[in-house]
Formats: C-alpha cells, sequence, structure tokens
C-alpha cells in the first residue's frame, strides 16, 4: 500500500509533465488519420484532439487542487484573443451571414484554444533550466526520426498520409511517386517544411551551445528534409533566417559551411531547383487581336509548375508576332479556347456539333498573336489574384471583427491575410501581442545570459523570425502539427527565461 502511495504521489507530481513528452512524441510522429469527418470540409476530428481535450482536463484538475500556478498577465492575453475570435465567428454568422455553415465556424475557433492551450500546461512543468534541457533533446530525437521518414518516403516508398485536397483527407495510404514533394508523417510538405524551420536554429543553438556532433548531424538530416520537401517558401525562410541568426553570433564560418552544404543539396532535388528557377517563366501569352482578351496556355504536368494569369494582360495589343508557337503550346492554347467555349456555352445556352466546335476554335486561334511576357507561376498568381484580394475585401468590409472565422475556406495562402481578414483589428492585435511578448521575452534572455546558452535561445528566436517570414505566403499557425509544436516551444522556453536570465535583468521581464 505504501508503494502505491508513493507511486501515485509520484504520478501526481510528473503527470503534466509525462503528458507534456508524450504530446511532443505524438504530435508529431502520428499520421493524419481522421477520427471522423467534418461535414462540408475536410477538416477532420482525430484522435490528437483527444488527446487534448484529456490534457487540457487532467490540467483543469490540477489548477483547481492548486498543484500548477498559471501567468495570469500571458492568460488575459490568450483570453482576450479567443474572446475576439469568438466574437468574429459569432457575428460572421448571425450578423454577417459570411459563415454558412455554424458548425464549422465553431469549431475553427475552438481550435484556436485547442493549439494555444498547450502554452500553458508546457509553462507549469519548467522548474528548472534541465527540464529546457530534457525537452530540447526529445525535440531533437523527434526532428531526427521525421527527416530520417521522409528519406523512406523519397526512395524507399514508405507511406504518407496527407491532407493536401478533399480526397486524401479521407485517411488514405499513399506512396508518393517520384516527382512528389515529401511530407513525412505531416499533412503536407508545407507544414513538414516549417516543422523543420522551426526547430532548424534551435538545434544549431543547440550544437553551438554543446560543441556535441550530434546536433550538427541531426540539423543535417533536417536540412536534406527541408531541400526535399521542396517548399520554396520555407526554403528561402530558412535562408533568410540563417543569414540574420549565424553572423548576428558571429559565428561566419558556420555560416558559410551551412550555405555549402545547402548549395550542394538544393540541385539534388530535381523538384525544388525546378520550382525555384519557374517562380518567374518566359511565357507565351496569346493575345485576340480583335477583343484584346489574353490567353495563358498551360500543360499541366503534375511534375511542372505551370504559369498563372497575373500579369498576362496586355494593354496594347501587338500588330504581329513572330514567336515561334511549338506544337505542345499550340495543343494546351487550342484546349484552353475549347474549355471557354464549352463554359461559355453552358451559360448563354448555345449549342455546338462537333464540326461547328472545331470550326470556331480554329478561329479564335487563327485570331491570336502571340507575345512573350514574365509570368509568376500558378501558385503566386493564385494568391495575388484571387486569396489575398478577398482577404483585404474580407478585412476592408469589417476592420474590427473582419467576416467571421472559417469564412475564408479551407486557406488563405498567408496567416497574415487569414487574421485580418477573418478576425479584423480585435482578434490580430492581441494576437500578434502575444507573438511579440514571447518574442520579445526570448531575445531579452539571448541578450544577457551566459555565451554558452544565448545561442539556444537566440536559435528559438530565429527560428520563431522564420516563422513569421513564412506565415507571409502559408497558412501556419492553422496547421495543427506546427501550431501544436509552435505553442509547446513557446511554453517551454517562456516559463524556462527567469533561470537563464541574470538577475539584475529579470525586472525587464514585464510579463513574468
Amino acid at each position: 500500500m505504501k508503494k502505491l502511495r508513493t507511486s501515485l504521489g509520484w504520478l501526481d507530481k510528473y503527470i503534466l509533465k509525462i503528458l507534456v513528452v508524450a504530446f511532443i512524441i505524438i504530435i508529431p510522429l502520428y499520421p493524419k488519420l481522421p477520427f471522423r469527418i467534418v461535414n462540408y470540409t475536410y477538416v477532420a476530428i482525430r484522435l490528437e484532439d483527444f488527446y487534448m481535450v484529456f490534457v487540457g482536463l487532467v490540467f483543469a484538475v490540477q489548477f483547481f487542487r492548486k498543484k500548477v500556478d498559471i501567468n495570469w498577465k500571458m492568460f488575459l492575453l490568450f483570453a482576450f484573443y479567443w474572446i475576439a475570435v469568438f466574437a468574429s465567428y459569432l457575428y460572421g454568422h448571425y450578423v454577417l451571414y459570411t459563415i454558412e455553415i455554424n458548425n464549422i465556424g465553431f469549431l475553427h475557433s475552438l481550435r484556436r484554444i485547442e493549439y494555444m492551450l498547450i502554452f500553458f500546461v508546457a509553462y507549469t512543468t519548467i522548474k528548472s533550466k534541465k527540464d529546457l534541457y530534457f525537452y530540447l533533446k526529445i525535440l531533437t530525437s523527434v526532428l531526427a526520426f521525421v527527416s530520417i521518414y521522409s528519406f523512406g518516403q523519397k526512395f524507399l516508398g514508405w507511406p504518407a498520409v496527407q491532407t493536401m485536397n478533399p480526397e486524401y483527407a479521407k485517411g488514405y495510404i499513399l506512396v508518393l511517386d517520384s516527382w512528389s514533394r515529401v511530407s513525412s508523417t505531416f499533412a503536407g510538405h508545407y507544414d513538414f517544411s516549417a516543422y523543420l524551420l522551426l526547430l532548424m536554429p534551435v538545434i544549431i543553438g543547440l550544437y553551438l551551445a554543446t560543441k556535441k556532433r550530434i546536433y550538427f548531424v541531426v540539423f543535417t538530416l533536417a536540412l536534406a528534409a527541408l531541400v526535399l520537401a521542396a517548399s520554396r517558401a520555407s526554403f528561402l525562410a530558412f535562408l533568410i533566417t540563417l543569414t540574420l541568426f549565424l553572423p548576428y553570433v558571429r559565428k561566419f564560418k558556420l555560416y558559410i559551411l551551412i550555405i555549402v552544404m545547402t548549395a550542394i543539396l538544393t540541385p539534388l532535388s530535381d523538384n525544388l531547383a525546378n520550382r525555384l528557377t519557374r517562380t518567374f517563366q518566359p511565357t507565351k501569352v496569346f493575345v485576340d487581336i480583335d477583343t484584346g482578351q489574353t490567353l495563358v496556355a498551360r500543360d499541366m504536368q503534375p511534375d511542372e509548375l505551370p504559369p498563372g494569369d497575373f500579369g498576362s494582360k496586355s494593354s496594347v495589343i501587338p500588330p504581329s508576332s513572330t514567336v515561334i508557337i511549338d506544337p505542345e503550346t499550340k495543343i494546351a492554347a487550342r484546349k484552353a479556347i475549347r474549355e471557354n467555349l464549352i463554359e461559355e456555352a453552358k451559360t448563354t445556352g448555345k449549342v455546338y456539333t462537333a464540326e461547328e466546335l472545331e470550326f470556331e476554335i480554329t478561329r479564335l486561334f487563327n485570331r491570336q498573336v502571340t507575345v512573350v511576357k514574365y509570368l509568376p507561376d500558378i501558385s503566386i498568381s493564385t494568391r495575388l489574384q484571387v486569396s489575398w484580394p478577398r482577404a483585404i475585401a474580407a478585412f476592408l468590409s469589417n476592420i474590427w471583427l473582419g467576416t467571421g472565422t472559417s469564412s475564408l475556406g479551407e486557406a488563405t495562402d498567408g496567416d497574415y491575410f487569414r487574421w485580418f481578414g477573418e478576425n479584423g483589428l480585435l482578434g490580430t492585435i492581441p494576437f500578434l501581442t502575444i507573438l511579440f511578448v514571447i518574442l520579445r521575452r526570448t531575445w531579452l534572455v539571448a541578450q544577457s545570459t551566459t555565451k554558452k546558452y544565448k545561442y539556444i535561445f537566440y536559435g528559438f528566436a530565429f527560428g520563431f523570425i522564420g516563422l513569421f517570414i513564412n506565415a507571409g505566403y502559408i497558412d501556419l499557425f492553422e496547421a495543427s502539427k506546427l501550431a501544436y509544436t509552435f505553442w509547446c516551444l513557446a511554453g517551454i522556453f517562456f516559463a524556462a527565461s527567469p533561470f537563464f536570465m541574470k538577475k539584475v535583468k529579470t525586472s525587464e521581464l514585464k510579463i513574468s
């Protein structure tokens, strides 16, 4: 009986720490298999959601038993943001009618709390410097595993579970083709790349602080995985972050070494190299000499990044053209004309016979002249033409609360646009304030602590900055695996700060 009482006492003392350790391991490694599909969306309820409910319940019990303390100043910031998110959802659904499916808006709002709750759970488990190192060692092991697993996906046919489209989100076990971008255990290559982007500077910081080569080995694995994931936004954010981080801490030789490694690895991924070189590409644009309408002929191939339409409009119709049109482009142009005619016929009710349709296609094609323009790829064009203008219009329609959580769809292709468009100023300002407070505190500790420890805190700070850069192009803080990991890591570093900051500087930590 005494042993049982002792065991229960130990479990009571460390239950939250055990749950955080399991969280750090389970969230990145458990695949995105759906437990229940939510109607009208491909965002599903998953087992990780039940785990977070369990963690939240245990945390609440320990709080009411006065076993843990909450940082109330930070909690008030978080609470203000959560209230703003739900106010935006309610206003969008019941007043603006911009959220058609009520439960979708509610679940999206609830998930903001779910993702961020782990900040406070992790915060309460930090009791000394050793706890920070303990968690970072586990994170390093997980990072090594997901990096190695991505190699298996690329070269050995190891399975993937993705949610990149509604069909994949049903939980199919996929074997990636040679041209596919690896996602490891994540929902897609964007999420995986962002996870690497966040942790790689931290691992470099650990390497500089401890001089242990194992950390540099893990960093190299992560760098290779980042190249295979072939996310341009994350890759460029990594290069910017690296260029800011290592020269700032005066590690020029290490910076040059990593740049050389990156230069060697990048061409080994045809996917990444192709996407980088085709970001802006010379494109044959067909201009109708009668109407001035433009047409971009695309040959959609899974291993190619086609041009978009943005910038293709011609204000001046060229009198003639000497551009040589290859057979593939000609076929693609005629196909595009065919599709336009069919869509127009559906609207007007006109019926074409096969002969009439071919005649009209030929007539319109012969009316085209061709110019060459440098156009952004279809990914950038979609953002410039659809996603971002839609978010800006949503914000301008209601600058205080936006049009409501989930009103802009599954993806806005940029977190800043989503925040302002869906939640307005009342939701965006407190969220950015939370991020600023965390970053500021991390930066103050990095500047004041001993040389050995500053690299670790700078690593997290620059990983944080990397996410900020990446969030301009991708929805990151809504990607569950990345969001969970970020808020957990933020809670760990925020709680560990006083243990590393010199006593004469602790007064500068206004939110303690």
